[in-house]
């Protein structure tokens, strides 16, 4: 038997209604805060991660799904072939693919600002655990061309509301500043001379990201690593004064909206084109991957893949986490999915008339459903039931010989006969009774 790869995920129809539910709603809050979807393709250049992402993450390191294209294998295990050029790599996250629609689309060119939101699958090559497969889906969104904290603030606030919409009512948000290219070398030069004689006590990721990124240490989720980290020095200490201004901005705008949050100094995200703002809002529902939404500003990501100078700010959220999130705090998503009408029929020419009836009802976007399997009717009736259907028709011998057919309320019980040339009073009693 053929079975599905590791760390993906079947949606079966039982479980569907829950991810139309969740993608329902973020498309109706997104549209509250006028934000309009946006679709990117599965697969980009892998250029687009290695300058957007950084190559100095766990992503770009580890974590990508990469494919060369139209490429001798020979010439590919020669080191003078450049995988910029000829990789395609699965998305492995979804602001950079937007960033790059942006830029080569000239959106910056409309009225701004443009503010966008996406439903994508990614793609990450890593352990697969509880909330975290290989294959993922996102919701984002992303704000483009605005320098003022009120857009943090706002994207916050959709986050917020997003999450208070659908119940989760106890999670917390947990504001940074990371600062910028003026004041984090400083920051950086006094982390690394903190760091620098605990290296031997840090895991061999931390040693790496001492070289390449120091504040990534602070994100690492080994707890010996992070013993060694109580007393470092937070970048909020170091701030410029732009990066300083603009956060006590941000908390001002936030206490102005009347969202509650915690200063974070750990709070870094785990993506190199972050700037200023890093936020996240945690549950303590899902064990350690407690994570729900975390997202920040990006002041020079357009640029860095080819753009104009435009300041961004956007959130990413995992949909399989926030399913799971909902399921260990017990905030249950009702199936609503039922069925107005099924057709019990008995016999050939019974089975021909519940085709009729059935092309009908569904031209009258009336659902409806017969049997396909030759059961009896008491199985019909069973399967009908099961379905929820708020009506049955029955069609059997004496039906079929007096041409007519027989409409059952499946509420009271209520049997009523019409002739087969009345079929529009299905279509009547349905929107009647069945509240439609």
């Amino acid at each position: 038997m053929i079975i599905k790869p590791k760390g993906t995920k079947d949606v079966l129809p039982k479980d569907i209604h829950k991810w139309l539910y969740v993608e329902e709603k973020f498309r109706e809050i997104c549209n509250l805060y006028s934000y309009s979807e946006i679709r990117t393709p599965l697969f980009e250049f892998t250029k687009l991660f290695k300058r957007g992402v950084g190559e100095t993450t766990d992503i770009v390191k580890k974590e990508m799904y990469t494919a060369i294209s139209g490429v001798d294998l020979k010439k590919y295990r020669n080191d003078s072939f450049d995988i910029d050029k000829k990789g395609f790599t699965l998305k492995p996250e979804g602001t950079a693919p937007v960033v790059r629609a942006f830029t080569e689309n000239k959106l910056y060119a409309d009225s701004q600002p443009t503010k966008l939101f996406y439903i994508t699958p990614c793609f990450r090559h890593e352990r697969p655990q509880a909330g975290r497969l290989r294959e993922f889906h996102q919701f984002g969104i992303e704000a483009f061309s605005s320098n003022e904290a009120s857009v943090d603030a706002e994207v916050i606030s959709l986050a917020d509301t997003y999450l208070r919409k659908l119940g989760l009512t106890k999670t917390e948000l947990r504001i940074n500043s990371i600062g910028c290219k003026v004041c984090r070398p400083n920051y950086h030069k006094e982390l690394k001379s903190f760091l620098k004689s605990k290296l031997n006590n840090l895991c061999e990721t931390c040693n790496e990201r001492f070289i390449t990124n120091p504040m990534r240490i602070l994100d690492c989720k080994n707890p010996s690593c992070q013993s060694e980290l109580t007393d470092a020095p937070v970048m909020m200490d170091y701030l410029c004064d732009e990066c300083s201004d603009h956060f006590k901005s941000l908390k001002s705008n936030l206490d102005s909206m009347e969202i509650s949050y915690i200063v974070d100094p750990r709070i870094v995200r785990g993506l190199d084109y972050y700037t200023k703002t890093a936020f996240e809002f945690i549950s303590n529902d899902i064990g350690a991957q407690s994570t729900v939404c975390g997202g920040g500003r990006y002041d020079g990501l357009v640029e860095e893949i080819g753009g104009p100078s435009t300041p961004g700010v956007g959130f990413g959220m995992g949909i399989e986490r926030l399913l799971l999130t909902l399921e260990q705090t017990d905030v249950e998503i009702e199936n609503k999915k039922t069925m107005d009408v099924f057709i019990v029929s008995s016999g050939k020419d019974a089975k021909l008339f519940a085709l009729k009836i059935s092309q009908y009802l569904r031209t009258k976007n009336i659902s409806c459903d017969i049997d396909h399997l030759s059961r009896s009717m008491k199985s019909q009736f069973k399967y009908a039931d099961k379905l929820g259907a708020k009506f049955v028709i029955i069609i059997g011998e004496d039906e079929v010989s007096k041409g007519t057919y027989l409409i059952k309320n499946m509420n009271d019980g209520i049997q009523t006969e019409y002739k087969d040339d009345e079929l529009y009073k299905i279509n009547e009693l349905v929107n009647r009774k069945g509240e439609l």
